[in-house]
């Protein structure tokens, strides 16, 4: 019996195109899994030091919910590097006026925090609306 471990290698990698409409689902969970497809957790040849994961649409980000009070208590800061530079956001102007950050926030949290992660949210395309130019790739529909 052969106990050695498969690893792909990056000629083998197969990259395809998903889009997920994140209309009126938590952005925890939408984020969850369009990092799950980024690193390619999905795929039977997942390969923990390579990136194998595959191009994700997100659009309608602009009509993600928040779950609980987060709409009003969840705040978004981050800081210059001068003194009383520290700037916050509330969840509530941040969904009103970037939508895409606060995805892209959520979603880079769950990425690893290496050239790995930094590789894979290249990866990502994201659109508040219900419109997105990449027909042309002719991203499959992503169902969780």
């Amino acid at each position: 019996m052969n106990n050695t471990t498969y690893s792909v290698k990056k000629d083998e990698i197969v990259r395809k195109w998903y889009i997920i409409d994140a209309e009126g689902k938590p952005l925890g969970r939408v984020a969850t899994e369009v990092a799950r497809l980024l690193r390619g957790k999905h795929k039977p040849t997942f390969t923990p030091n390579m990136d194998v994961g595959d191009h994700v649409i997100v659009i309608n980000c602009s009509k993600v919910i928040l779950t609980g009070d987060k709409l009003n208590q969840k705040v978004y800061r981050h800081h210059s590097g001068y003194i009383g530079g520290m700037k916050e956001t509330s969840a509530k102007d941040m969904l009103q006026n970037n939508p895409e950050k606060a995805m892209m926030l959520a979603i880079k949290g769950m990425l690893p925090h290496n050239s790995l992660g930094r590789q894979s949210i290249k990866k990502l395309r994201l659109y508040a609306g219900s419109e997105h130019e990449n027909q042309a790739q002719k991203p499959e529909v992503w169902e969780f």
